[in-house]
């Protein structure tokens, strides 16, 4: 076994990157004074030669004044706050930077993507090592950054396990250093990684050291294509197999090119919050980023993949042909157009509300703008999920609405497409009679049912007791349960529940 060291697990971090497809460059070399210089001032942290290049590549047919000036958005991020700096970016990073120029005298907009989210391999994924930043006169190096076309998304420090003084927590707080003594760098960071070598985590840029998170692959086969026994000793000169584990797995199931850049598309939220100060009634907006745990990254993109299945109206043929490019499991042998998409079980304390907004705002995009009714059976339910999608909504893309009474419910549903609607199932009641009216045909809309094990269920018909105003008995009537109505308003929506397990 080799000697289990610092430097060892960064040479073994490296050469997993390098097996992902990541160029490694030792960053002395690109430093302003180095034998390649790639940087004009040890605070430059943006790799510009390398975006700019990825612009005009990913960029087709767009001007050099259009992309020169998306260049200078990225570059320009300069608030006080650092997570707003961070979600700026992140904003232009995923909604692609909006560009105004001038044409025969007309103003002309443009959209400049900084990564082609649709064709990893468009994308140019560096692993650079002893990064040195040195920023208000504090030097730093950070262990290892990953740069994806020039922007420093990920940060990765590293400890010695051998070392009792090198723990995990000592890794996470070398980050917190970093962050308050060269902020510039975190401006553009998408993940945080700390790893000891026998353990690995991730987290996010406003995350405790509670909040980071290792990272699995399901049982069958892991991202990138890989069995877990693909996780074991295969690199000759590195740590033994079961001190690098954690780390393997992260890097082959995180950190490849495709969970990389899904994660960061799909599966990061800007949680925020109102808080009054009791004393001076002042209202505060607080904002924490959030990022997918691995449950939740799997479950949503199975829930994604099934959704698209059972929709099958004609709009993702891309997507359904190339899954594995969307970080999408393959579903193309399951029936198509049955509008079921299946069940995604939960546990207590798994995230399940941040969940259901990953999937929306997935699906959002990947169904061209659908309609997504939300539905709960309880006003008190109705109001926690709406509030945990309103603190989301750049996700989202949209405000999303919560329903206040039955009309208001088919003024909302009588739309072309989109919007997110949150209301009780109760609002599907019929006035009178058994029938509810038909609200929408569309085949672009999906149903998520919340807790769809209790009310949301019942086709079949029951007869029960005809009371008057008084609560007298006058007779006998025939009612359904509420899936029977939801489906008479809703009956070419796809339906997806999600469902309390142990």
């Amino acid at each position: 076994m080799s000697k289990l060291n610092e430097s060892a697990i960064e040479a073994l971090a490296i050469q997993l990157f390098e097996q992902l497809g990541y160029s490694h460059i030792h960053a002395p070399d690109i430093a302003p004074d180095g034998d390649r210089p790639e940087r004009t001032r040890y605070d430059q942290v943006l790799l510009t030669g390398r975006l700019q290049k990825a612009l005009q590549r990913i960029n087709p047919g767009m001007g050099s004044a259009v992309l020169q000036a998306a260049l200078k958005e990225v570059e320009r991020i300069h608030s006080p706050e650092l997570l707003a700096n961070n979600e700026t970016f992140h904003r232009l990073l995923t909604e692609g930077v909006k560009v105004s120029t001038q044409q025969d005298g007309n103003e002309r907009g443009d959209i400049v993507w900084l990564i082609d989210f649709d064709n990893p391999g468009q994308n140019e994924f560096v692993v650079a090592n002893q990064f040195t930043v040195i920023e208000n006169n504090q030097n730093k190096r950070p262990d290892l950054v990953l740069f994806v076309n020039g922007m420093p998304l990920a940060v990765i420090e590293l400890k010695n396990a051998a070392d009792e003084n090198a723990t995990l927590q000592s890794a996470y707080q070398q980050i917190c250093t970093y962050k308050h003594a060269i902020p510039g760098l975190f401006t553009y960071n998408a993940l945080l990684i700390i790893s000891d070598g026998l353990e690995t985590k991730a987290g996010s840029l406003s995350a405790d050291f509670s909040r980071f998170m290792t990272w699995k692959i399901p049982d069958n086969v892991g991202a990138h294509g890989m069995r877990p026994d693909d996780f074991h000793d295969t690199h000759e000169g590195a740590c033994h197999a079961p001190l690098r584990v954690e780390l393997e797995i992260l890097i082959n199931g995180m950190l490849n090119k495709k969970t990389l850049l899904d994660l960061v598309r799909h599966f990061v939220v800007f949680e925020k919050s109102k808080k009054e100060d009791p004393r001076s009634g002042v209202i505060s907006i607080h904002t924490v980023k959030k990022i997918a745990a691995y449950h939740q990254y799997y479950a949503v993109n199975a829930a994604v993949a099934s959704t698209l299945r059972a929709a099958d109206i004609g709009l993702n043929s891309q997507i359904m042909q190339n899954p594995a490019n969307y970080g999408l499991p393959d579903v193309t042998q399951q029936p198509k157009g049955d509008k079921k998409a299946g069940v995604v079980w939960h546990t207590q304390g798994s995230g399940k509300s941040l969940s259901m907004v990953f999937y929306t705002g997935k699906i959002v995009l990947a169904l061209h703008n659908p309609t997504i009714v939300v539905i709960t059976d309880r006003n008190d339910l109705d109001d926690q999920l709406f509030d945990t999608f309103a603190a989301c909504k750049q996700l989202l893309r949209q405000e999303p609405r919560q329903v206040e009474n039955r009309q208001q419910l088919k003024e909302l549903l009588r739309v072309a497409s989109g919007g997110v609607i949150f209301t009780t199932i109760q609002k599907f009641q019929p006035d009178e009679g058994n029938v509810y009216e038909e609200l929408s045909n569309r085949r672009n809309i999906v149903v998520i049912a919340d807790e769809a094990h209790r009310t949301q269920y019942g086709f079949s018909a029951k007869t029960v007791d005809d009371k008057n105003a008084g609560g007298e008995v006058i007779g006998k009537k025939t009612v359904y349960g509420f899936a029977k109505y939801l489906r008479d308003a809703l009956p070419n929506a796809t339906y997806l529940g999600w469902v309390l397990g142990s």
